[in-house]
Protein backbone atom coordinates (compact mmCIF):
# COMPACT_ATOMS: atom_id res chain seq x y z
CA UNK A 1 0.00 0.00 0.00
CA UNK A 2 2.83 2.37 0.50
CA UNK A 3 4.45 1.59 -2.80
CA UNK A 4 1.15 2.39 -4.38
CA UNK A 5 1.12 5.88 -2.52
CA UNK A 6 4.52 7.18 -2.82
CA UNK A 7 4.42 5.52 -7.25
CA UNK A 8 1.06 7.87 -7.15
CA UNK A 9 2.98 10.65 -5.58
CA UNK A 10 5.99 10.52 -7.87
CA UNK A 11 3.47 10.06 -10.60
CA UNK A 12 2.01 13.35 -9.80
CA UNK A 13 5.19 15.73 -9.50
CA UNK A 14 6.75 13.95 -12.77
CA UNK A 15 3.23 14.88 -14.45
CA UNK A 16 3.55 18.57 -12.64
CA UNK A 17 6.86 19.12 -14.39
CA UNK A 18 5.80 17.75 -17.92
CA UNK A 19 2.86 20.03 -17.94
CA UNK A 20 5.12 22.97 -16.16
CA UNK A 21 8.29 22.38 -18.84
CA UNK A 22 5.84 22.11 -22.07
CA UNK A 23 4.22 25.71 -20.62
CA UNK A 24 7.33 27.20 -20.56
CA UNK A 25 8.38 25.99 -24.00
CA UNK A 26 5.12 27.23 -25.53
CA UNK A 27 5.01 30.55 -24.33
CA UNK A 28 9.08 30.70 -25.53
CA UNK A 29 7.62 29.42 -29.19
CA UNK A 30 4.61 31.95 -28.91
CA UNK A 31 7.03 34.93 -28.18
CA UNK A 32 9.54 33.93 -30.93
CA UNK A 33 6.61 33.76 -33.50
CA UNK A 34 5.16 36.58 -32.78
CA UNK A 35 8.12 38.61 -32.85
CA UNK A 36 9.33 36.81 -36.59
CA UNK A 37 5.48 38.02 -37.45
CA UNK A 38 6.64 41.62 -36.20
CA UNK A 39 10.13 41.16 -37.53
CA UNK A 40 8.09 40.57 -41.42
CA UNK A 41 5.76 42.84 -41.12
CA UNK A 42 8.30 45.75 -40.47
CA UNK A 43 10.43 44.57 -42.98
CA UNK A 44 7.77 44.70 -45.65
CA UNK A 45 6.93 47.97 -44.51
CA UNK A 46 10.16 49.22 -45.00
CA UNK A 47 11.06 47.97 -48.02
CA UNK A 48 7.75 49.60 -49.65
CA UNK A 49 7.84 53.16 -48.37
CA UNK A 50 6.42 52.03 -44.88
CA UNK A 51 3.11 50.56 -46.00
CA UNK A 52 2.48 47.59 -44.29
CA UNK A 53 0.96 44.38 -45.84
CA UNK A 54 -2.67 44.34 -45.66
CA UNK A 55 -2.58 40.24 -45.65
CA UNK A 56 -0.22 37.56 -44.29
CA UNK A 57 -0.29 36.38 -47.96
CA UNK A 58 1.65 39.42 -48.93
CA UNK A 59 4.60 38.20 -46.37
CA UNK A 60 4.67 34.40 -47.54
CA UNK A 61 4.77 34.75 -51.41
CA UNK A 62 6.57 37.96 -51.43
CA UNK A 63 9.82 37.26 -53.78
CA UNK A 64 12.05 37.81 -51.44
CA UNK A 65 10.19 35.46 -48.50
CA UNK A 66 9.27 37.44 -45.66
CA UNK A 67 7.76 34.89 -43.79
CA UNK A 68 7.86 31.18 -44.41
CA UNK A 69 4.58 30.33 -42.26
CA UNK A 70 1.42 31.78 -42.13
CA UNK A 71 0.90 31.50 -38.06
CA UNK A 72 -3.19 33.26 -38.46
CA UNK A 73 -4.62 30.39 -40.22
CA UNK A 74 -3.45 27.60 -37.99
CA UNK A 75 -5.74 26.37 -36.14
CA UNK A 76 -3.10 26.14 -32.93
CA UNK A 77 1.11 26.35 -33.20
CA UNK A 78 2.35 24.44 -30.11
CA UNK A 79 -0.57 25.31 -27.90
CA UNK A 80 -1.12 29.05 -29.14
CA UNK A 81 -3.58 30.88 -31.46
CA UNK A 82 -2.71 33.91 -33.33
CA UNK A 83 -5.09 36.44 -34.33
CA UNK A 84 -4.60 39.98 -35.97
CA UNK A 85 -7.27 42.55 -34.97
CA UNK A 86 -6.08 44.81 -37.41
CA UNK A 87 -3.48 44.33 -40.14
CA UNK A 88 -3.87 47.62 -42.63
CA UNK A 89 -1.96 49.55 -44.82
CA UNK A 90 -1.08 51.88 -41.65
CA UNK A 91 -0.42 48.99 -39.16
CA UNK A 92 -0.64 45.68 -37.29
CA UNK A 93 -2.21 44.75 -33.97
CA UNK A 94 -1.50 40.71 -33.28
CA UNK A 95 -2.14 38.80 -30.62
CA UNK A 96 -0.74 35.20 -29.37
CA UNK A 97 -3.52 33.18 -26.63
CA UNK A 98 -3.27 29.89 -25.33
CA UNK A 99 -5.77 27.14 -26.69
CA UNK A 100 -6.28 26.19 -22.78
CA UNK A 101 -5.19 28.99 -20.27
CA UNK A 102 -2.87 27.27 -17.53
CA UNK A 103 -2.54 24.12 -19.22
CA UNK A 104 -0.54 24.86 -22.95
CA UNK A 105 0.07 28.76 -22.06
CA UNK A 106 -0.30 31.30 -19.01
CA UNK A 107 0.45 34.24 -21.18
CA UNK A 108 -1.08 36.17 -23.81
CA UNK A 109 1.55 38.29 -26.18
CA UNK A 110 -0.11 41.38 -27.91
CA UNK A 111 2.17 42.86 -30.43
CA UNK A 112 1.61 46.41 -32.45
CA UNK A 113 3.12 48.41 -34.90
CA UNK A 114 6.75 49.02 -34.40
CA UNK A 115 6.92 45.70 -32.98
CA UNK A 116 6.51 45.99 -29.18
CA UNK A 117 5.63 42.80 -27.22
CA UNK A 118 3.29 43.17 -24.56
CA UNK A 119 2.34 40.52 -22.23
CA UNK A 120 -1.21 39.86 -20.08
CA UNK A 121 -2.22 36.89 -17.79
CA UNK A 122 -4.17 34.63 -19.77
CA UNK A 123 -6.47 34.05 -16.77
CA UNK A 124 -7.71 37.62 -16.59
CA UNK A 125 -9.77 37.16 -19.06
Amino acid sequence: MVVMALSALLLRLAIHRVIAYTIKQNQLLAQVNLKLFSTAMENYAKDNNNVYPESVDLLIKHDPVYLERDYLSATSVHGYEYDCQRLDAAGYNCTASPVNCKLTGKTIYVVSTGGLIMTESCDKK
